[in-house]
């Protein structure tokens, strides 16, 4: 058909022309928003015309979804103070997560696992149902397994990823990933990085770091930028992780301005971006909950040196 009814594919089948009309409803196109079809026959014969548009039209789409700012980390927020959860070491994996009836795992900042007691000292504000230890913790992510529970899933995924049994980390990782857990989409591309479990193909592996990274991943989102051979959206990626606290990110953005690949505006523009989502997971509870673990770490330290001292 012409560009004429293609351009106008939104109003007629763009393949017989065929207006929308009350007894005709028209179909988009399967993989674009660029054209509509009164059938799948139409859809068939029109398919070799449109194939070049659609390719370039699905690329494009999918730019917009992969270099969109997500709405936080993958880690989301604090269930209680509501703050962002932090990037650093100390907070990416709390272990400290509170439990409701319906088996729901909300995760927790330092701060507020902890509340002071009558004499200001530390203690732990964990209700009886969070996992006093490792067996309690693995029976209880049993029962969220049972009911579907994708982070669940996901982190058991981990767990037989780690003992090797690689077989089981995918199967897991995949039906996580059909939950709609995006960081299971991380254990994906690391399988098809290493080679464990599945070939090696490094076509996924950037499609499950590009997943994870729409889902808010920083870390995955560093790396798409790290492999990517295009300065312009390596740089891209970057921006968006920095914006997300990510460290390792505000880095290659400085080298790449050496480089010339970013202005000086738009990289202070990123540096911005990066202080004021550290400055976000940020409070005097969290600070002083921090210097709280710092001390109790140093003490326990001393303490096991102590006793092994010669």
């Amino acid at each position: 058909m012409t560009e004429e009814i293609e351009a106008e594919g939104t109003s007629c089948c763009a393949s017989c022309g065929i207006a929308e009309v009350d007894d005709v409803k028209l179909k988009n196109c399967d993989d674009c928003d660029l054209v509509k079809y009164c059938s799948d026959e139409c859809h068939q014969l029109h398919k070799s015309n449109h194939e070049e548009a659609c390719k370039k039209r699905m690329a494009e789409l999918r730019d917009e979804l992969l270099f969109k700012q997500p709405e936080s980390s993958h880690l989301g927020d604090c269930s209680i103070c509501f703050l962002p959860l932090s990037l650093s070491e100390s907070e990416m994996y709390l272990g400290d997560v509170l439990q409701q009836p319906n088996l729901q795992w909300l995760p927790l900042c330092q701060s507020d696992t902890r509340g002071k007691d009558e004499a200001g000292k530390y203690m732990s504000i964990l209700p009886r149902t969070a996992p006093s230890n490792i067996e309690g913790g693995i029976e209880q992510r049993k029962k969220r397994i049972q009911v579907n529970d994708p982070v669940a899933i996901r982190e058991e995924g981990f767990e037989q990823y780690n003992k090797g049994d690689y077989n089981s980390a995918f199967e897991l990782f995949s039906k996580a990933v059909k939950l709609g857990d995006a960081d299971a989409h991380a254990g994906l591309a690391d399988m098809y990085h290493n080679g464990k479990g599945v070939e090696k193909d490094k076509e996924k592996e950037l499609y499950h770091l590009e997943e994870a990274a729409i889902g808010g991943n920083p870390t995955c989102r560093y790396h798409l930028g790290y492999y990517e051979r295009n300065k312009e959206r390596a740089v891209k990626h970057w921006a968006i992780a920095a914006a997300q606290g990510d460290d390792r990110s505000t880095k290659m953005l400085m080298d790449a301005f050496k480089d010339g690949d970013i202005s000086k505006m738009d990289l202070a523009a990123a540096l911005r971006a990066h202080q004021a989502a550290v400055d976000a997971t940020k409070s005097p509870q969290r600070e002083e909950a921090e210097e709280f673990e710092r001390r109790f770490n140093f003490r326990s330290h001393c303490n096991h040196s102590a006793d092994i001292a010669p």
